[in-house]
């Protein structure tokens, strides 16, 4: 059937005829149809205008299958499952699922995030394997060109066509070696300005929340070391006596290695809301709903008290 002619059709005659050619009964098939006898008929009276045929002719004891309708029935049937599987979504098995999961994500929610989500895949999918790049400052236009599955990030705003939906609320905490002469006692403001900082420093993102609220402040602190991420901190810190302000999510996973302590900075720094965001195109593909999941699941997982007070926008950034 030529394509100009699909638009004078009704399918549903396509699934009237197969009921028909398969009871060769006009009754039965309206009752397999949830259809009246006459409506039937009628259904039957267009199919044969349509096909320029009789499809179902007198025979004994009842209709029979007229030539035309005997060649029909293969096809017909191909077609009908064919037009099931399109309307069906995309079934996902993610035990036998295979492929990359592409990801961005800081390396700080990496490290908090991805641990749980890779214990749950090593169950569920465990031929599945993840890519994870830093966003930077591209990220929303790399999930608009389909080359990220999703990311984790702070998004104050989305454009169209992006969908996002809450993790965690985070603070900032100060980092500290474990004996470190500060930890022994309360961090005033006066006594975290006379420490030495390390700062995670992330391009194109401004100052740290805690160098903006000083400066309100119209204070300032030492910057003794800028790095480019949150582990080579960590890693500082634990060997020197240089602190270092950054998300409770991280703090906490250090401070649980007996490695660091830490204390809340003498600061109104806030708290800073993660979210994941999508591109709409994935919204209701089983496979991206079941990723979805899995990363919020693992984003509860992570084992760090929320903090008092509301939300605030901007970035939890290495302080």
């Amino acid at each position: 059937m030529r394509q100009a002619d699909l638009r004078k059709v009704d399918l549903n005659l396509l699934v009237a005829l197969d009921a028909l050619l398969e009871e060769k009964n006009v009754t039965r098939a309206g009752d397999r149809l949830g259809m009246s006898q006459p409506a039937a008929s009628r259904a039957l009276a267009r199919l044969r205008r349509l096909f320029a045929d009789p499809l179902l002719v007198d025979g004994p004891g009842g209709y029979v299958l007229s030539a035309r309708a005997e060649d029909l029935r293969p096809a017909l049937r191909g077609t009908i499952a064919g037009i099931g599987e399109l309307l069906e979504p995309d079934p996902f098995d993610p035990a036998a699922a295979t492929g990359k999961i592409r990801l961005l994500m800081p390396d700080l929610q990496a490290a908090t995030i991805v641990p749980p989500l890779l214990a749950r895949m090593a169950k569920e999918a465990p031929s599945l394997d993840v890519d994870i790049a830093a966003p930077g400052t591209t990220g929303i236009e790399a999930l608009e060109n389909d080359e990220a599955d999703a990311m984790v990030g702070l998004l104050d705003e989305a454009p169209a066509g992006i969908r996002r939906r809450r993790l965690y609320d985070e603070e900032l905490l100060t980092l500290m070696r474990a004996g470190h002469p500060a930890a022994a006692r309360k961090l005033t403001l006066d006594r975290f300005l006379a420490l030495e900082h390390v700062v995670v420093a992330v391009p194109g993102l401004g100052p740290p929340p805690v160098d903006q609220a000083l400066a309100r402040l119209g204070r300032k602190r030492r910057v003794k070391l800028r790095v480019p991420n949150f582990f080579a901190a960590v890693e500082i810190a634990v060997r020197s006596d240089l602190v270092m302000t950054l998300p409770s999510s991280l703090a906490r996973t250090a401070a649980d290695m007996r490695r660091f302590a830490s204390a809340r900075p003498p600061l109104d720094l806030g708290r800073f809301t993660m979210s994941l965001a999508w591109h709409a195109r994935h919204q209701e593909s089983p496979r991206h709903v079941w990723l979805r999941k899995a990363i919020v699941d693992a984003a509860a997982t992570m084992a760090f008290s929320a903090p008092r007070g509301p939300a605030r926008r901007g970035r939890p950034s290495g302080g």
